[in-house]
């Protein structure tokens, strides 16, 4: 019997690379909360999770993008530049700002408890993979 990893793990690897990428996005807006004419950004993470996993009736596997020549293969979602949308401002700056310090600050934490909850998801189903091969 074949033991396939990724379906062992599900989709929580791949909600780590685009909640890591999101805390990324969340955390420029707020380092740029004062820069006038910046325009705050957000991952939509539920369409850009849809478009990471392969289509099941293909049968397809995600393929692994370079996006430089020294970069080894690995974990990159093309997906992300796809999903990245401009938030609207609640209350327009008068410098052009969108940035609502309070809103990053929410989405941030929420991102972050996403992240850990997916993160303690593997951890188990490592340390059951792990019992399972050990035969204890």
């Amino acid at each position: 019997m074949t033991l396939n990893i990724d379906k062992a793990l599900g989709v929580h690897d791949e909600a780590l690379v685009l909640r890591s990428r999101r805390a990324s996005v969340l955390a420029s807006n707020l380092a740029n909360a004062d820069t006038p004419n910046y325009k705050a950004q957000d991952l939509d993470f539920r369409t850009a999770l849809k478009l990471a996993q392969p289509e099941p009736m293909m049968g397809g596997e995600p393929q692994l993008i370079r996006t430089h020549t020294n970069h080894a293969g690995g974990l990159h979602n093309p997906y992300t530049e796809q999903v990245l949308l401009y938030r609207t401002a609640n209350q327009p700056s008068l410098d052009g700002n969108t940035v609502d310090a309070n809103i990053e600050k929410s989405e941030f934490t929420e991102n972050a408890l996403g992240y850990l909850i997916s993160l303690r998801f593997l951890s188990s189903r490592i340390q059951g993979l792990l019992t399972a091969i050990k035969g204890e």
